[in-house]
């Protein structure tokens, strides 16, 4: 046998084995990803979510602490509005008495060394549950939408979060938002993740579920991309790092792992994020129910999969599991 054929020399060992992946899984490296609702003293089970629910401002204390000492460095915050009254421009949105801005200034003055991400978008808050406003035909009016996501992500940003991360898919938001910040004083002092290709997966349900975010009518394939668009998707990246974000985001995960190298490609001096979303967590945990795989196992599999396409950062409900399992 040729010299050159004796691979296993290289990873015969346990240790051995973890140098030949160029990146390590760390705390650091999870962004958690929390529901917060408009009930103070909610803590609701999301049935098809495993483990997570939707919590109260008045619960998040006793929910995060423990979370915080086992090492949780950073979340992403969604609100849930189950009381207010939604309009056709997502109004409570940046409600100062809304979820998601009592939210930031709890989190804040309770953990000051957590990073506080907060996803922008308006579905959850308008009354047709679409991302955007629309035109009299139920089309997406793309001009004021940017305005009023950027709005919105202003306020987040000046109620003290660390991060705000437009989901919504509008063309020319990442422009906005970033001209939004610079003209509040904010633009270096609030990071910018771009969700810059996000798919219209069919792996949303069990989110739509939490978040009570499913439009009233139509679907939102005509501004998120097509699962087959490798190309739209590398031009959308390509658009977002020119027009000024930060971090930039692919979403979902697991099956755009092709997306990920290329982003990490198109984007090599830019953190590089992916979001292990709603469907892909419930399905590792149905396998894992089914007798398919061991949960832990399956669940390591997944993120070495993403780091090894080039993520830096990863959004998953795993994040309480692997403040465990990074410690064993």
């Amino acid at each position: 046998m040729d010299i050159s054929s004796i691979l296993q020399g290289g990873y015969h060992h346990p240790l051995a084995r973890t140098w030949q992946g160029r990146r390590q899984l760390t705390k650091s490296m999870l962004m958690y990803p929390i529901f917060i609702t408009d009930e103070p003293d909610a803590s609701v089970e999301i049935a098809s979510l495993p483990g997570q629910r939707r919590w109260g401002i008045n619960k998040l204390e006793g929910f995060l602490a423990p979370l915080v000492k086992k090492g949780l460095q950073s979340v992403i915050l969604f609100g849930v509005p189950l009381t207010c009254e939604k309009d056709m421009r997502g109004s409570p949105a940046d409600d100062p008495s809304g979820p998601v801005i009592l939210a930031i200034k709890k989190i804040r003055s309770l953990f000051p060394d957590v990073y506080i991400a907060c996803d922008v978008c308006l579905c959850e808050y308008t009354d047709h549950g679409h991302c955007g406003l629309l035109n009299a035909d139920g089309s997406i009016d793309n001009s004021p939408s940017v305005d009023r996501i950027a709005q919105v992500a202003v306020n987040y940003a000046k109620a003290g979060a660390h991060c705000v991360a437009p989901s919504d898919m509008m063309d020319g938001r990442i422009k906005g938002i970033k001209r939004g910040l610079i003209e509040a004083k904010l633009g270096n002092k609030c990071t910018l993740m771009s969700y810059s290709a996000k798919f219209a997966s069919c792996m949303y349900g069990p989110f739509r579920d939490a978040a009570g975010s499913a439009p009233s009518f139509g679907d939102r394939k005509c501004y998120q991309l097509p699962p087959a668009a490798k190309g739209l998707a590398r031009r959308a990246i390509q658009r977002d790092t020119a027009e000024g974000a930060d971090i930039i985001m692919v979403k979902p995960a697991l099956p755009y792992l092709d997306v990920i190298a290329d982003a990490a490609e198109l984007a090599p001096n830019h953190p590089l994020a992916c979001y292990q979303v709603s469907g892909e967590f419930a399905m590792i945990h149905a396998g894992a129910a089914a007798g398919v795989y061991d949960l832990r196992t399956m669940a390591f599999e997944t993120m070495d999969s993403m780091i090894r396409a080039g993520a830096t950062l990863i959004l998953t409900y795993f994040t309480p599991d692997f403040l465990d399992w990074l410690d064993v």
